[in-house]
Parts: structure tokens; C-alpha cells; sequence
């Protein structure tokens, strides 16, 4: 479509990781990999979740809608990426690069909230353990989840549509492997100054609020857990928070490196790194990080695999 002496573009090239043929049939087999096991290692934790009953509570609750919101994240990029490792259409429509980076959004803004609430729930097991049962009721947390997701939802509609309302000509070509809000800053030909500040106050808005609410979750852990008495006991309540800080440094990390910085400073090198880590690493090893060192999941899981063997 021509604007002016432009032409406005109805479709974008992604260039991938490598233009190397071989390159790509080796990472095609990586990414499958990583893909079958992040998809599987996801919904076994959300089945085991679901079947088991000594694991219906609100901690596991909210650990197996993260589960989902990493099964859902990671299949928003794979399926594609798989795609332009094998062939040689790299093209994504307009329409199609709008909806991915949708439903990435909604992925990431909702885990935003959904780990400050998972703060909020650490905050309330260790500081108020008597009122604990009573106050996150089953109704509370589906509410909070509930109300993540309208967050996430919300902040997505807002990302989406002030990055589309921006003009994309001439060159087609996004030296990335999925539409992403950097590289299709560095394509606009138009001004990107209040673009770039609305993109700033809706990731910084949910980004700094969130981080607030767990800091201020944590803070009052450490004033409870410094309260105790004996080492044992120490230990205990903060291994309950261990691993939800390390799914924050991981998730947060990644996310404040891609989108805290100027477009100017934009490195697309370093940013496919940090990119590939927040989508494709991040949900590989969240359900690693609540299994691994998780008795209640181990048991779960053998207890599960006796069910289903076969009776002699």
C-alpha cells in the first residue's frame, strides 16, 4: 500500500538465528527439543496439581497456573520458530505478527501480577500462618488469578495497539526470530518519542509495581523468618520462598534488560539472547525449579506413575 512516496507494509521477514542451512536443521532439533520438554514438563506439573489432593493448596494453585502461563508462552514463539529453522518462507503477515506479540503480552503482563501474588501468598503463610486457611480461600485465589489475567489482558490490548499505531515501510525485514517491540521500533518510519514514552509508563506502570508489591512481601518475610527461634526452622520457611525468588530474578531480569533501555541503545544481537532466555529458556526451567527440590511434587509424580502401571 503506498503512503506518500512510502510503502506501507503488509507483511514482515523474519531472519531467525542463521542463514546457514545446516545451522538451522541443528538448531530445528534444539528447539524441538527444548520445546517437547518445556510443553511436557509444564502440564505434568498442572496434571499432578489437578489429580492430586494433598497439592490443592493456593501455593500449588498458583504454581500450576504459572505451569499453564508457561505452556501458553512458549507455544506463542516455538511452533514459528520451528517453522523458519526448516523452511524458506520466513514471511509473517502484519495480522500475524499483531497477534503474537498479543498473546505474548498477555502471557508476560499476567505473569507480572501473578508472581507478586504469589508473594503475597508466601507473605501470608510465614507472617499469619493461624489465619492462612481462612484468609486465601479458594474464592480469593481464583479471584486473583482471575484478576491477573483482566491485568495482563488489559496491559496487552494498550502494548499491541500503541506499537501498530506506529507506521512500518520500506524495509521488511526483522533481524529476529518473532515480532517483538524493539525490532519493530527500529522499522518505523515515524517519530517512535511518545510511542517509546507510553511503552515505558504501561511496562514500567506493571513491571515496578509488581516488583514493589514482592519486595514489600519479602521484607516482611525476612522480619517474620528473623523472628524465629531455631535454625531448622529458618530454613524451612525460607526454602517455601527459594524457589518463587529465583522464577522472579529469571522473569524479571530478562524483562527489565529488553524493555528499561532507550531504543537507541538496542544491540538486536544481545537482544535475541535475552529474548531467546525469557521465551524459551525461562519456561523450560520453571517447572524444573518447583519439582526439583519439591517433595510434595516428587511424591505426587511416583505416587502418579504407580497409579498407572500396569497390575500384575
Amino acid at each position: 500500500m503506498e503512503v506518500g512516496n512510502r510503502t506501507t507494509l503488509t507483511e514482515f521477514i523474519l531472519l531467525g538465528f542463521s542463514a546457514n542451512p545446516q545451522w538451522q536443521l541443528i538448531l530445528f532439533g534444539i528447539f524441538l527439543t527444548l520445546y517437547l520438554i518445556t510443553l511436557s514438563g509444564n502440564m505434568t506439573l498442572v496434571i499432578l496439581i489437578h489429580i492430586d489432593s494433598h497439592l490443592h493448596t493456593p501455593m500449588y494453585f498458583f504454581i500450576g497456573n504459572l505451569s499453564f502461563l508457561d505452556f501458553w508462552y512458549t507455544s506463542v514463539y516455538t511452533p514459528k520458530i520451528l517453522a523458519i529453522c526448516i523452511s524458506e518462507d520466513k514471511r509473517i503477515s502484519l495480522a500475524g505478527c499483531g497477534a503474537q506479540l498479543f498473546f505474548s503480552c498477555v502471557v508476560a503482563y499476567t505473569e507480572c501480577y501473578l508472581l507478586a501474588v504469589m508473594a503475597y501468598d508466601r507473605h501470608m503463610a510465614i507472617c499469619n500462618p493461624l489465619l492462612y486457611s481462612s484468609t486465601m480461600s479458594s474464592s480469593l485465589c481464583t479471584r486473583l488469578v482471575a484478576g491477573s489475567y483482566v491485568g495482563g489482558l488489559l496491559n496487552a490490548i494498550a502494548h499491541t495497539a500503541n506499537t501498530f499505531h506506529l507506521s512500518f515501510c520500506d524495509e521488511n525485514i526483522i533481524d529476529h526470530f518473532f515480532c517483538d517491540a524493539p525490532p519493530l521500533v527500529k522499522m518505523s518510519c515515524t517519530e517512535t518519542h511518545v510511542y517509546e514514552k507510553v511503552l515505558l509508563g504501561v511496562v514500567g506502570f506493571t513491571v515496578l509495581s509488581s516488583i514493589l508489591a514482592i519486595l514489600i512481601s519479602y521484607f516482611n518475610i525476612l522480619l517474620a523468618i528473623l523472628r524465629i527461634q531455631t535454625a531448622s526452622g529458618r530454613y524451612k520457611a525460607f526454602s517455601t520462598c527459594a524457589s518463587h525468588l529465583v522464577s522472579v530474578m529469571l522473569f524479571y531480569g530478562s524483562l527489565l534488560f529488553m524493555y528499561s533501555r532507550p531504543s537507541s541503545s538496542y544491540s538486536l544481537e544481545k537482544d535475541k539472547v535475552a529474548a531467546l532466555f525469557y521465551t524459551v529458556v525461562n519456561p523450560l526451567l520453571n517447572p524444573l525449579i518447583y519439582s526439583m527440590r519439591n517433595k510434595d511434587v516428587k511424591e505426587a509424580f511416583w505416587k502418579t506413575m504407580q497409579t498407572l502401571r500396569p497390575q500384575r
